[in-house]
């Protein structure tokens, strides 16, 4: 305990991953932070369970809200900062303009969503849009920093001087109160369907995981993910693994995922011995996981179904298969590095204990969580409706379980508010990319840039459809650093998805080749924050951190070929389809997992070229090729187990046995 309390952490079983459920609020601004929070998560809350309003009311009051929460959090600073007079006075107005135009658009949505053209912009309206934008690219300059924002401005900017543009990327040209008819006049800008999605599927299932996250499921992922796995070889690292692709079903965020169990799971790994680079690394991959995984996935999953134009439990059903094999490489690259770095277990002082861990108190709201969801996808409701069902149910099972523990009803009413609150902060930065971003999909197809982007693509590549998808891939990997997944998500689909469609290939294939890798994104050097905060935890070096999470995540660089080689990895081409691609992603997965294990060097010279051969196998869409590849992974795990029980003694043999 002494040497735990030296490295500035807890022990896993004093480890609390419950939020407290009080907020101290001392200024005029924190006052107004909670109370604005608490209103939209109450908007989001009724309007889950009673259905939203008209089209344009429900965009118009979630963007006003997130505008007055996302000012009032976020100053030129940055967080929570204190800002000067001047700086407080343009942000009210910016808020107040915002407001007055949410109420405009309200009082005229009628006449906007009457079917006919739209109406030309006056210059009252070409004021409130003008500024309407302009606080909205501010609050995401201060919230997730400059790139995103000026992508939007270039737009606009792409969308006034195109006329000069020689070419076939140049245009017409169009005037500011065209422009501004675009996006604030009709629903392609601030209130298009970006922002519908945030405001009611997106913002539901935000609140449900902040239920999750302070109705105590966190704390018991956390807690079983200790004790399945803290006994083995490299437990520690296991533990970050299971436990951050738990963690992702609440928050489906890299960064905060890394934040959130890194701060447990790295000093923890680093008082076993674990090299400091190699704890970051497992913390920063499993992390990135959580944004693929479902029932409940990161924000770009659900703007991807609106996309597709499929129901969100498709896409779910879908990436099952995906991260299955994500995870199953994850963690089989950590076992065989612990196996061959003799990397330690977590004591039996260090793990939770089983029985609180298991207490139905514990596990009950979770149950009920699940089964509000479940009853909701039987009775066909909507995506938000069926969160509501699951939140309802969470709620009835955390109060009695909790006062028959003992706990007052002011306490408990506490959390509950505090889940409301959390759930409404929540949504600002999610609800500001996604409104910047209809900005930008708007004008894109006002300028048909997309249509010019490809066309070139295809004169170039023609329809090698090999060639589009690594132009995709490269792409989305440099435009998604330094910008959240979901935000690369929506500017590489828009542009480039088309391209690859065209080509022949499937619709929600494409999307999910773009979604991967804009997931990817964020652990990507050079610019690849959720790497930077583990580096920040493990006083690390990035750089060495980003070595081993592409190692420990070699799988997920390359999942999304396999998803156009074999189109049962989403599910399609029946059963047969998705059985070959299931057991050809298992074996591309092992081979890759111990092609980057560090395997004794003597065996280097013989595995390697073998492992190799596997993960060449796997690209070859054929039954031979993927039968083959299985019996190699079973003859060298057969081989292993030999020399387990002859040469290595079990200690350093990397087999498949924990």
């Amino acid at each position: 305990m002494a040497e735990n309390k030296e490295n500035g952490s807890e022990t896993l079983s004093e480890a609390s991953f419950i939020p407290e459920s009080e907020v101290r609020t001392t200024t005029l601004r924190e006052k107004l932070i909670v109370a604005v929070a608490l209103l939209l998560g109450g908007f989001v809350f009724f309007t889950a369970a009673f259905g939203a309003f008209e089209t344009l009311i429900q965009r118009s009051i979630f963007v006003a809200l997130v505008t007055i929460l996302g000012m009032a959090i976020y100053s030129p600073k940055g967080e929570n900062k204190d800002r000067s007079l001047a700086w407080s006075i343009i942000d009210t107005l910016l808020v107040l303009t915002v407001i007055i135009s949410a109420v405009y658009i309200i009082a005229r949505f009628e006449d906007l969503m009457g079917g006919g053209l739209t109406p030309q912009a006056t210059t009252a309206d070409i004021i409130m849009g003008t500024v309407s934008t302009m606080a909205i690219l501010e609050i995401a300059r201060r919230a997730v920093g400059p790139i995103f924002p000026s992508i939007i401005l270039i737009t606009i900017l792409y969308a006034l001087f195109g006329q000069y543009i020689p070419g076939s990327f140049g245009h017409r040209g169009f005037s500011v109160g065209f422009i501004v008819e675009t996006i604030f006049l009709s629903d392609r800008g601030l209130w298009g369907l970006l922002v519908g999605i945030a405001s009611r599927t997106l913002a539901a299932f935000v609140l449900f995981g902040n239920f999750l996250l302070f109705t105590g499921a966190g704390q018991t992922f956390f807690d079983l993910s200790a004790r399945l796995s803290g006994r083995t070889p490299g437990g520690a690292a296991k533990i970050a693994v299971i436990a951050s692709s738990l963690f992702g079903a609440i928050n489906g965020s890299t960064v905060a995922n890394v934040a959130t169990t890194g701060n447990f799971t790295i000093p923890l790994m680093k008082r076993l011995r674990y090299p400091s680079a190699y704890a970051a690394g497992v913390e920063t991959i499993a992390s990135t996981g959580g944004q693929i995984a479902p029932p409940i996935m990161g924000t770009a999953a659900f703007v991807m179904a609106e996309i597709v134009g499929v129901n969100y439990w498709l896409i779910a059903l879908a990436a099952i298969l995906p991260a299955v094999i994500f995870y199953l490489g994850v963690f089989l690259t950590v076992h065989v590095m612990a196996v061959q770095k003799k990397l330690g277990k977590v004591s039996e002082e260090e793990l939770p204990d089983w029985r609180s861990a298991l207490d139905w108190r514990r596990l009950a709201p979770i149950f009920a969580s699940v089964a509000g969801i479940g009853i909701g996808i039987a009775n066909g409701n909507s995506i938000q409706t069926t969160a509501f069902f699951g939140i309802v149910g969470m709620i009835i099972v955390f109060v009695i379980a909790n006062l028959t523990k003992g706990d007052s009803i002011v306490s408990i009413a506490k959390r509950l508010i505090s889940a409301f609150e959390a759930g409404g902060k929540g949504l600002v930065v999610v609800g500001i990319l996604l409104t910047a971003a209809q900005i930008f999909v708007g004008l894109l197809n006002l300028t048909g840039l997309g249509v010019a982007i490809t066309g070139s693509i295809l004169s170039v590549a023609g329809n090698n459809i090999w060639i589009i998808a690594i132009i995709m891939a490269v792409v989305c990997l440099i435009v998604g650093m330094g910008l959240p997944t979901s935000a690369a998500y929506i500017l590489v689909s828009a542009v480039f998805a088309s391209a690859l469609i065209q080509a022949g290939v499937d619709k929600m294939t494409v999307h999910f080749f773009i979604f991967y890798y804009a997931t990817l994104s964020v652990i990507t050097p050079p610019v690849c924050v959720g790497v930077f905060v583990a580096a920040s935890i493990a006083k690390e070096d990035w750089m060495k951190v980003a070595i081993y999470t592409i190692k420990l995540g070699a799988v997920a660089y390359v999942l999304p070929i396999l998803f156009i080689l074999y189109p049962g990895m989403l599910g399609s081409g029946g059963f047969w389809s998705v059985v070959e691609a299931a057991l050809t992603g298992i074996t591309f997965t092992v081979g890759l997992s111990f092609l980057f294990g560090d395997q004794p060097i003597f065996r280097k010279i013989i595995d390697r070229p073998l492992w190799l051969l596997c993960i060449i196998l796997a690209f070859i869409p054929s039954w031979t090729a993927t039968i083959c590849a299985a019996l190699l992974v079973i003859g060298f795990q057969i081989y292993y187990s030999k020399t387990d029980k002859t040469e290595m003694s079990g200690e350093s043999s990397a087999s498949l046995s924990l």
